[in-house]
């Protein structure tokens, strides 16, 4: 049985699968536009996807707007994310940046998980997880293919080696060519968890045919899943209010 993590009174990998929306704001009006519309919206967690803000290449004024992000929502557990462009995200930094980035969201006290892409430097990975637990900050470690969908032995090779590295959210998402695919992603993921998991899992199969893995969590193990506002940050992804009635259904149903 895969233990939980507890972030802020939030329990993710029991029960209902936890929902987080991202907030994708390009200027910091945008950013918090989009956190006070979140209130109404009660997620479970909040995502700030820091590769859509203009000034994300700017350390002070990242700082600056996770302050005023937090003031808004502070009882919200927040997931700060630079996803790259070669994981999907919108914008490219180096290396060194991308840690830099990372370590001041973990020392800022004002971030509750960091997500770190697995496909980087061993050793910066495994860095940037003992920076992170070093300041009370869980991480996901990430994986993102946008354009297939790996064997199912490669995905739960990936999902262990996350695990290995110490992070506390395993992730995975990956891009489906047809419903095969995300039989594929849903079979690694009920295999992950009933056989190597010892916390929370997170998968999904994007776009259209991959929507239902984003509903089943509680069926095969993934312990969250992500819901859109206005404008979803990855193809597939479903509105709140309409993500929120079909886990409860399901949930009723189990």
């Amino acid at each position: 049985m895969s233990r939980t993590l507890i972030v802020k009174n939030v329990v993710i990998g029991e029960g209902i699968p936890k929902i987080c929306v991202p907030l994708i704001g390009a200027t910091l009006t945008e950013l918090k536009q989009e956190a006070e519309a979140l209130k109404e919206l009660n997620p479970d967690l909040v995502e700030w996807r820091t590769d859509f803000f203009e000034k994300v290449e700017d350390l002070e004024a990242v700082k600056s707007a996770l302050s005023d992000i937090h003031a808004i929502i502070p009882d919200l557990p927040l997931i700060f994310t630079f996803r790259s462009a070669k994981e999907g995200g919108e914008k490219q930094v180096s290396i060194e940046y991308y840690i830099a980035l990372n370590v001041a969201a973990a020392e800022s006290g004002l971030v509750d998980i960091i997500d770190v892409e697995l496909f980087n430097e061993e050793q910066d990975v495994r860095g940037l997880v003992e920076a992170a637990h070093a300041h009370n900050v869980a991480v996901i470690i990430s994986n993102h293919d946008f354009h297939k969908t790996p064997p199912k032995e490669e995905l739960i090779s990936r999902l262990c080696k996350m695990q290995e590295l110490g992070g506390d959210l395993p992730k995975i998402a990956v891009m489906p060519q047809d419903a095969g695919d995300v039989l594929t992603l849903l079979e690694a993921t009920h295999i992950m968890k009933t056989k190597h998991a010892d916390r929370p899992i997170i998968t999904m199969s994007m776009a259209g045919a991959g929507v239902v893995s984003r509903l089943s969590g509680e069926i095969f193990g993934s312990a969250l899943t992500f819901g859109a506002t206005h404008k979803p940050s990855a193809p597939g992804q479903v509105a709140v209010a309409e993500l929120r009635n079909v886990l409860s259904l399901l949930h009723r149903s189990l």
